[in-house]
């Protein structure tokens, strides 16, 4: 049995787990609604304020699902529970974040600006305080969307290993590697 898989999901007051004939289960919550389809084998049960799944059989397929769903249907509970926070740090001279509604405007070094889309679905904020590098916080219920946002904007300016300049979380330890030494 999966470890993680047959670990149960205790719900927290507000919220409500329904899960439709087709397998789509809908977690609505005091922030917010999300829905996912689960894999048509999987059994969702809602018994006592507690979710667990159940997998048919001991298939490697099946296996591989049971901890899967497990985790993504915990990731919705605690969504739209808590929500959940990223926070991205610019480092660099003369890296700049605005934000203008859900339009991103980001001075990465290039020879222009960067214009970046928030999803409707996620909030941004950025900060700018002097002697501080600039910061970038992203909000949102859904934990899988808030990544994939969070990992397009790092990946407009990774980290690099040299002077440690670029986008990146702001837990996130960059490990420096030596420059070249000097001649004889």
């Amino acid at each position: 049995m999966s470890r993680i898989g047959k670990s149960p999901i205790k719900l927290a007051s507000g919220v409500t787990v329904t899960v439709s004939a087709t397998n789509e289960v809908t977690v609505k919550g005091p922030k917010g609604e999300l829905k996912r389809n689960i894999d048509r084998d999987m059994k969702v049960e809602v018994k006592d304020g507690v979710l667990t799944i159940i997998r048919p059989t001991e298939q490697i397929r099946h296996k591989a699902l049971h901890g899967l769903y497990r985790a993504l249907l915990a990731n919705m509970v605690t969504g739209v529970t808590d929500g959940f926070k990223k926070q991205l740090e610019l480092v660099g001279v003369g890296y700049k974040a605005a934000n203008n509604g859900q339009l991103l405007d980001l001075a990465l070094g290039y020879s222009h600006n960067i214009i970046f889309e928030i999803p409707k679905e996620l909030k941004v904020a950025t900060l700018t305080e002097k002697g501080q590098n600039p910061k970038i916080m992203l909000e949102g219920i859904d934990n899988q969307l808030l990544g994939q946002v969070a990992a397009k904007i790092r990946s407009l300016r990774k980290p690099e290993p040299y002077k440690g300049k670029g986008v990146r979380y702001s837990d996130e330890v960059v490990r420096k590697k030596a420059g070249k030494s000097a001649g004889k």
